[in-house]
């Protein structure tokens, strides 16, 4: 099941008379309650959803944060890590650790780059290739959706 799938249908769920609702589809489970706890069950990760950097002559990537400095234009083999889900972005596995990553740094395929919460599950988004941060786009503690850049990298 893709997450388009699963967002419709838990739109049909909520408009459904059902109290509860449970879907399998080979190694992936979700189970929907109404009055009580939601509970996904994955047994395999989502993959971070990875989108080139514009181009020259194409539309730029979303604003910066006010205050924040603009970026150059980035080098033509950089490309933007999204968010696989709608959730809360978190740069370290508590606030009193150090974040995961921080721009600047050189991070290797399957290391951890944040934690993306979801429906109170905390997700570990994790670097499909060897790559090097050159922004985080994102705050910590902040709301994000699906598809959003969270990261501008550059491959290695």
């Amino acid at each position: 099941m893709n997450l388009k799938e699963i967002k419709d249908l838990i739109k049909v769920f909520n408009n459904s008379q059902l109290s509860k609702l449970k879907v399998e589809d080979g190694d992936f489970g979700l189970t929907l309650e109404k009055g009580g706890e939601t509970v996904v069950v994955q047994s395999a990760p989502q993959p971070a959803v990875v989108q080139s950097a514009p181009q020259a002559g194409t539309p730029a990537a979303p604003a910066a944060p006010a205050g924040a400095p603009q970026e150059q234009t980035p080098p033509d083999n950089a490309e933007y890590i999204t968010s696989p889900m709608v959730g809360t972005f978190y740069r370290s596995p508590s606030p009193d650790s150090a974040p995961f990553v921080n721009a600047g740094d050189t991070v290797k395929k399957g290391q951890t780059l944040c934690i993306l919460e979801a429906m109170k599950i905390m997700n570990e988004l994790e670097a499909e290739f060897d790559c090097k941060i050159l922004e985080i786009l994102v705050e910590d503690g902040q709301p994000v959706e699906y598809d959003m850049p969270l990261f501008l990298v550059e491959k290695l």
